[in-house]
């Protein structure tokens, strides 16, 4: 980072946490651009741990900090690349290094913090708000496609005109929620078993195992086709997303949808996805709205999320963050 990010305002605090580990934890900012109080929220809620020991790092270090307690949803980014966390740090966020992982915490984060990636900026502005868009269009489909096309099937008369063509076109023997669930389930072992696996072999007995398995549960009546499709549809979407533990947090909300589908019909997808809207608007990641910029409401963010910027038109720093100097662009460059 340092490497990367050469300047002299730029802080190390090292501190030591874990009665038997004494684990070293760094928490770097650059002074003149990051909230203060941000970064004394953050030390004050470090220096307060009292554990034995931070065996597992950063992992440990966010559930005792953050203390999101049964909430699904990350509310700290990580990354193990430096050019990400000195990108952040010129924000105005506030980075963590544990000693022992490869890993930085990245504080505070929002929703869609968690739904970019890096490689956008790499490509022209174009080309990576392509990308931006067909990505958000996959996380879109691995939340909703499922719980939508359930509800399509289950009353028929909602479909419009050009969607005729969606629905089961032959029953299986399992009711289509019991389907949903087992491939749940079925995708989620098959991800376990390919973790464990020699990685030679993780490749190939994957796609075996989800070719094989899933034509034999559809020759055998257990499935229909269109479970099978829509499912490893959502499934890459999932893995398109680019924070993992977000992922795994989608693929819980399109069970409860599913089910909730499946219960309720039309007031049950309805009140889920309001609730789930609710839910993120009113989470908070170190005292900042998790879904800044869309809820409270930033035109000018919001467009950054949008759109990828180019970067000499890219001149302000995030509201959200409340830095020190909004600015972005030093004086000279804005002719």
């Amino acid at each position: 980072v340092r490497r990367r990010l050469r300047d002299k305002h730029l802080r190390y605090e090292i501190m030591r946490l874990g009665d038997r580990t004494q684990t070293d934890i760094c928490l770097a900012y650059i002074d003149d651009i990051a909230d203060m109080e941000l970064v004394e929220s953050i030390r004050d809620k470090i220096s307060q741990v009292k554990l034995d020991g931070l065996p597992l790092a950063d992992k440990q270090l966010e559930e005792a900090t953050v203390k999101r307690g049964w909430n699904p949803f990350p509310l700290v980014r990580y990354s193990e690349r430096p050019d990400v966390v000195a990108v952040h740090l010129m924000e105005g966020h506030v980075a963590v290094f544990v000693d022992t992982t490869p890993s930085v915490m990245m504080l505070p984060t929002t929703f869609f913090d968690l739904i970019q990636h890096a490689e956008e900026n790499r490509q022209t502005p174009f080309i990576g708000t392509y990308l931006r868009w067909v990505r958000y269009i996959g996380i879109l489909a691995s939340l909703f496609l499922l719980p939508i096309w359930f509800l399509f099937t289950l009353q028929p008369e909602l479909k419009p005109p050009f969607l005729e063509f969606v629905g089961v076109q032959k029953a299986g023997r399992l009711p289509l929620v019991a389907q949903f669930l087992l491939a749940e389930l079925g995708v989620d072992l098959l991800r376990l078993a390919s973790v464990h696996t020699p990685t030679p072999l993780a490749t190939a007995m994957s796609l075996i195992a989800a070719i094989l398995i899933g034509d034999i549960a559809v020759q055998t009546g257990l499935f229909v086709n269109e479970v099978i499709l829509y499912m490893a549809v959502s499934a890459i979407g999932m893995f398109a997303t680019p924070s993992y533990e977000l992922g795994l947090a989608n693929r819980i909300v399109r069970l409860i949808l599913i089910v909730a589908v499946a219960a309720f019909k039309v007031p049950g997808f309805m009140i889920g996805t309001t609730f789930l809207l609710i839910y993120l608007v009113v989470s908070r990641s170190f005292n900042r709205p998790y879904m800044w910029p869309f809820i409270p409401f930033d035109m000018q963010g919001l467009w950054s999320v949008i759109i990828r910027i180019p970067v000499l038109h890219n001149r302000t720093r995030p509201n959200m963050l409340k830095p020190q100097q909004r600015k972005r662009m030093p004086e000279s460059n804005k002719k």
